[in-house]
């Protein structure tokens, strides 16, 4: 019965990240720390690292946390919520930096509906070079309207 609730929790967590990712962009990025995040939008260097990449330390920290929280402290959700936190960063990683981006030149023939849509989305978003006026979406929820 314990794995039945890890597996709930850890998907749960995997889905929570989801509003995480949208929130953190939205308010945060585009918000009181653009500073970090404005290179993503408007690359203002030569480097193929950005002050953007610095965002993934804080869900690794609360990863970390979670993890010594479970061994130490006996917190038992700690570890199937650390793993959701992971697995999210490993998707969004996957989506965001090479499929997207491609910051490594795989998935460049990826011709699939959905994959045109979130990639078009993303175009949509990065047209707004600005902290004010981009639209936000999440890596698995994308409005209705890019998936022609």
């Amino acid at each position: 019965m314990n794995t039945v609730f890890w597996i709930g929790i850890y998907l749960i967590t995997f889905v929570v990240m989801e509003f995480m990712a949208w929130f953190s962009h939205k308010y945060i990025m585009h918000g009181f720390l653009w500073s970090l995040h404005k290179d993503h939008h408007k690359k203002d260097h030569g480097s193929w690292f950005e002050r953007n990449d610095f965002f993934f330390t804080f869900y690794a920290a609360i990863s970390i946390l979670l993890m010594v929280l479970w061994g130490e402290y006996g917190f038992w959700a700690g570890f199937p919520m650390a793993a959701g936190i992971f697995t999210y960063g490993v998707a969004y990683f996957l989506v965001h930096d090479i499929f997207i981006h491609q910051r490594f030149k795989i998935f460049r023939n990826t011709n699939n509906r959905y994959a045109k849509g979130l990639r078009r989305a993303h175009k949509m978003h990065h047209k707004n070079i600005h902290k004010e006026g981009g639209e936000c979406f999440g890596m698995l929820w994308v409005p209705r309207k890019y998936f022609r």
